[in-house]
């Protein structure tokens, strides 16, 4: 099957499916359904478009090889971030000074979309606010006085705050960072409550989802017919929300966008105690090396440790052995806690780090969005509206925006695509030392 997993097709063995908070399954599809609106991709950007459409009165059908939030949606960090992409100013030749302001105020708007959708469905998924952006070495401690210096020209209204080197243990019990900037309009939560949140939405609006119904052929033409192991659909449009579990599907897509394992370990619950030396006001943190740490606590006081990026697509035989040494660099004082769950999985990465969002090329009436780039829970809702404006025929300069940037296919094939990307990485890092 094209977008068959190569793993079991049940939840990552992660803390968050051991807490989910709710059971929620769904069908395998064993016949012809037809709709307005085929999505193919059970995460955020595929349920958050199947809700903005079926609000927008169209008739959905969505999806997902294995089960609802399997992928990066149901097993990331947890954190939601401000912003979109990674040094925008870069595409200021193709979209214009002022539309790089645009991309970053959907950034900071991307946020807000996801409060709403919270709030609206009331979905219990822990959110909690305040993040801090960890400097490791002093200039990263002045572009953090840029940063909020252009955040406030923005007109951003969350609360920030620079933590100077004699401050952060107010915000992090380590001693490996030079400074920090507070942010309180970012935060963290549990992706897979809010995944399973948002399929219960979508379904009362009478979205049709099917589970272990991988997508094994596309019909394209002026009707799309999507074929599955024991069905099919027939619809109008497609969106195809897949990220870096695209496979071969769609070789257009997929040649873009390059999966890249990310790995997380979950300590046993910590004291009271225990858990407000080590992050005082139970912010996420993130700091700022090309192989970033990123981290935060859990409702029950667990410390879930992220992290790494693999580009081979094989993941380490022991993963709590490998991110266990990353975890005692920045908190030694948790030498003799216990871990008790490792998990991993694929975040999808672009040559450019901007999310790809727009229409298979020769195709009107094929939709995308993908490539991430780690900031996921953000973006694949702002993705979603953007697409449900394009998909419905509301001018949407978002759209427009993010189409009009090209998007470099990764030459050479998956192997060599890999390869490539990880001498690549190994640059970044060797520059991070001067």
């Amino acid at each position: 099957m094209a977008n068959a997993p190569t793993h079991t097709p049940e939840h990552a063995p992660s803390y968050y499916a051991a807490s989910t908070n709710m059971a929620l399954s769904f069908p395998a599809l064993t016949s012809e359904e037809c709709a307005d609106v085929c999505i193919v991709g059970g995460g955020f950007t595929g349920l958050n478009t199947a809700i903005e459409l079926a609000q927008r009165g169209f008739s959905v059908v969505l999806l997902e090889a294995c089960q609802v939030g399997w992928g990066a949606s149901g097993r990331n960090g947890g954190q939601l971030i401000r912003g979109v992409g990674h040094d925008l100013e870069q595409f200021e030749s193709i979209i214009g000074a002022e539309g790089v302001r645009e991309l970053k105020l959907m950034g900071l708007e991307a946020v807000q979309i996801v409060r709403r959708r919270i709030e609206q469905f009331n979905i219990d998924c822990d959110l909690t606010w305040g993040y801090c952006d960890l400097a490791n070495k002093p200039a990263h401690l002045e572009a953090f006085r840029e940063d909020m210096a252009e955040l406030r020209g923005l007109g951003y209204q969350a609360e920030m705050k620079i933590i100077e080197p004699d401050q952060m243990h107010s915000v992090v019990g380590s001693d490996v960072y030079v400074g920090g900037m507070t942010d309180m309009g970012s935060g963290h939560l549990h992706p897979l409550n809010l995944a399973l949140g948002e399929a219960r939405a979508a379904q009362s609006l009478g979205v049709r989802v099917y589970e272990q119904s991988a997508v094994t052929a596309i019909d394209y033409g002026p009707q799309v017919t999507v074929h599955t192991a024991s069905g099919r659909v027939r619809a109008g449009q497609l969106v195809i929300g897949c990220n870096a579990y695209l496979r071969e599907l769609q070789p257009q897509l997929s040649g873009k966008v390059l999966p890249a394992g990310s790995y997380v370990i979950a300590t046993e619950p910590l004291s009271e105690e225990q858990a407000r030396r080590l992050i005082p006001q139970n912010m996420a943190l993130c700091d700022q090396r090309v192989a970033l740490d990123y981290y935060r606590l859990s409702r029950d006081r667990r410390l879930l440790f992220g992290g790494a990026c693999h580009y081979s697509g094989r993941d380490p035989q022991d993963i709590a052995a490998y991110m266990r040494p990353k975890m005692l660099r920045v908190f030694p004082q948790l030498a003799d806690v216990k871990i008790d769950y490792q998990w991993g999985g694929m975040i999808g990465i672009g040559a450019n780090r901007l999310p790809q969002i727009g229409k298979l090329p020769g195709q009107a009436n094929v939709f995308f969005a993908q490539a991430y780039s780690g900031h996921g829970v953000n973006a694949t809702h702002l993705a979603a509206q953007l697409l449900t404006e394009a998909i419905s025929g509301q001018a949407s300069r978002g759209f427009e925006l993010f189409s009009q940037v090209p998007h470099m296919t990764f030459p050479g094939g998956k192997q060599f695509r890999s390869q490539l990307l990880a001498l690549g990485m190994l640059w970044h890092r060797i520059k991070e030392v001067f």
